[in-house]
């Protein structure tokens, strides 16, 4: 179907905007006129004037109505020309300029919309490359997708990935992987991690992490480390193996990832001590026994995932943060992450100050840190600066 539709630019419904946007989604209020699309189609988009402004994903229902993904005039536009040069941009910008595959064979391929595919994000782990739909239209061609992809990786394995959140409310269905659990090893800066294409959260695994887990780990020697919300134990196993760690905790309540946690420990030949455990419940009963750690990690799931839980997840995160601080020894290293793009890096650290005012802690911020550079941003939209990371040294 997605060959069928996509393959040649001619007859691409027209949409009319209204006024242009400031950045590259238009939302129903900008659109004037639309003839004849049907949800997850490509259309050819024209400014007021009826000139050619461009070619979008269109989707009535979402509540970005227009994925505008490119300025060329649709009249002249072609989908597997145009695939083909974006892949090959992010692949070049990896491979050539960023060299990723001499420290990983793991790490984010397309970044949504600062590669140009908006609605998509790639992330390769060794030979399998998975793919994450943020749109309908995006996955409708998932087929010309791939096959741009196989020009660069003509052995990877695809694997397909939606959350339930995003396939309700984009109005599609990607149909789960038949047969058991497909496994693979991944190594980065010298830690192995084994994978889940088929489980797990994302698309197996927080490639956007990298730089900030081995920072971390330059800090631990020494400490007693406790990772909360931890995965499948990326930053308490890399402060184990590189970074000479005394103690590793790792607290995460998803059993399965609890366990994954416990096999690549195995797989790196380090001890933590794995603890399946709500992680809020486990950091009060640390505190009422007057544990302290030297270094405490906190990387929890994103808390506002939409403007109606922005106010509930601020104050979570408030909460998190006083409790985590309460728990780093005087002198220790507190690490705290947040991964909700509509909370910016200014108001995170507001937050932060707020919970070491409420902890009675002082805090030196040393870094604030963000995703990779596999993770690029795009200036006209900044809301791609998801994940932010702070390092600090309490007092």
């Amino acid at each position: 179907m997605a060959e069928k539709i996509f393959s040649k630019a001619g007859g691409l419904p027209r949409v009319k905007l209204s006024h242009a946007p400031a950045g590259p989604n238009a939302f129903k209020r900008m659109i004037d006129t639309c003839d004849r699309a049907e949800a997850g189609e490509m259309v050819a988009v024209y400014d007021k004037n009826g000139n050619p402004y461009g070619v979008a994903l269109y989707n009535p229902r979402s509540q970005i109505t227009l994925r505008i993904f490119t300025r060329e005039n649709p009249e002249e536009f072609q989908i597997d020309d145009f695939l083909e040069k974006r892949v090959a941009r992010a692949v070049a910008l990896r491979h050539d300029v960023l060299k990723l595959p001499a420290t990983t064979d793991a790490y984010r391929l397309v970044h949504d919309y600062a590669d140009g595919l908006p609605g998509l994000t790639v992330d390769i782990y060794k030979d399998q490359i998975a793919l994450e739909f943020y749109s309908l239209g995006m996955y409708r061609i998932w087929p010309n997708i791939e096959a741009a992809f196989k020009k660069h990786f003509p052995a990877a394995t695809f694997h397909h990935r939606a959350t339930a959140y995003t396939q309700d409310m984009e109005g599609f269905t990607i149909k789960p992987e038949p047969g058991p659990s497909h496994k693979t090893r991944i190594t980065e800066n010298g830690v192995q991690f084994e994978i889940d294409l088929k489980a797990g959260y994302k698309t197996g695994f927080f490639c956007d992490q990298r730089e900030n887990r081995l920072l971390a780990s330059s800090l631990a020697k020494g400490r007693n480390v406790l990772d909360l919300c931890s995965y499948t134990g990326g930053f308490g196993i890399y402060a184990a193996k590189l970074g000479g760690a005394a103690e590793v905790t790792s607290v995460e309540l998803d059993p399965e990832a609890n366990e994954m946690a416990k096999r690549n420990a195995n797989i790196n030949k380090v001890k933590i001590d794995p603890v399946c455990a709500d992680a809020f419940t486990y950091m009060r009963q640390m505190l009422e026994l007057k544990r302290r750690y030297g270094m405490v990690v906190l990387d929890p799931y994103k808390l506002v995932s939409n403007r109606e839980e922005r106010d509930k997840g601020i104050f979570k995160y408030r909460d998190f943060n006083r409790i985590a601080l309460s728990l780093v020894e005087p002198g220790g290293i507190f690490v705290t992450c947040s991964c909700s793009g509509m909370v910016p890096l200014e108001e995170f650290a507001f937050i932060l100050r707020g919970a070491a005012s409420n902890a009675g802690r002082k805090v030196q911020m040393l870094k604030k840190s963000g995703a990779g550079p596999d993770h690029p941003v795009a200036a006209d939209y900044p809301e791609g600066e998801y994940l932010k990371c702070i390092f600090c040294r309490v007092l």
